[in-house]
């Protein structure tokens, strides 16, 4: 009765299946990582802006990768504004989904080292942005900022091509290696998101803090992945009991048609 097994194309369907069942199962396992990993990051965010700011130079240094359990952590500074060698950072976006820059302006410790200060966003001067923008200056002299701990940017985990020939003083990651390079200083590893002193006009717009309660749909797929895993045998099921019906139906009806001119 289910011989019909052995055919070819039923050879095919069942080897599919059986395909099917561990990658679902994979794929459900990695949306799981995935949602392990957003409320893990999302614990981290939280717990870093909760946390009273601490000098930058102890949880960074020169050349060092800024570490995941510090991301966001509120760090502060002492030092001044070095706006002469201010770079802006291309195809950057605010609130509204705007384009425009990205300011990046060296803050020059006590001790001689730098930290790349991303003080906010400016919109563009154009849509081919090829000339340097007008940036508001920031507070002269001598001064304390505080601001969120970022790592660089890297082209893997941002996605942004690292274009090279851009126009003069301007870059597409912000990367304090190549912040280092491109002043012949000590650079510390990272880079800060500024929170405070708060521009005096509109602009640069501060950066906003992240969200941090947003899990994300990762859950839901990996659960919809599994229910696509259990449903794969209960279809392959359905279908061989749906043929070997067929196939007895048809069976009878010959024995039928053949039995009946013998009955005559």
């Amino acid at each position: 009765m289910y011989r019909f097994l052995l055919s070819r194309q039923w050879v095919i369907l069942t080897l599919v299946a059986l395909a099917l069942i561990p990658t679902m199962i994979e794929l459900g396992f990695w949306q799981l990582h995935r949602h392990e990993h957003r409320v893990a990051l999302n614990r981290v965010i939280a717990d870093s802006l909760a946390a009273k700011p601490v000098p930058a130079e102890s949880l960074t240094s020169p050349g060092a990768k800024v570490e995941r359990e510090n991301l966001y952590r509120r760090v502060t500074a002492k030092g001044r504004f070095d706006t002469a060698d201010e770079v802006v950072v291309r195809r950057r976006t605010n609130a509204d989904d705007e384009v425009g820059y990205h300011v990046l302006t060296p803050f020059v410790l006590d001790d001689g080292k730098v930290l790349v200060v991303n003080r906010g966003w400016i919109p563009a001067d154009g849509p081919s942005q090829t000339s340097f923008p007008e940036i508001p200056a920031p507070p002269a002299g001598e001064i304390t900022v505080t601001g969120r701990l970022m790592p660089d940017e890297t082209t893997e985990g941002s996605g942004i091509k690292n274009v090279r020939g851009l126009p003069d003083r301007q870059v597409m990651l912000i990367d304090s290696e190549q912040q280092a390079e491109r002043l012949g200083k000590q650079v510390l590893g990272g880079y800060i998101e500024l929170t405070s002193p708060a521009p005096k006009g509109d602009t640069p717009e501060l950066i906003p803090a992240p969200g941090h309660d947003d899990i994300g749909p990762h859950l839901a797929y990996a659960i919809q992945w599994w229910l696509f895993c259990a449903g794969v045998p209960v279809g392959w099921f359905v279908l061989v009991r749906r043929e070997a019906r067929e196939r007895a139906e048809a069976a009878r009806r010959e024995a039928t048609a053949r039995a009946e001119p013998a009955a005559v």
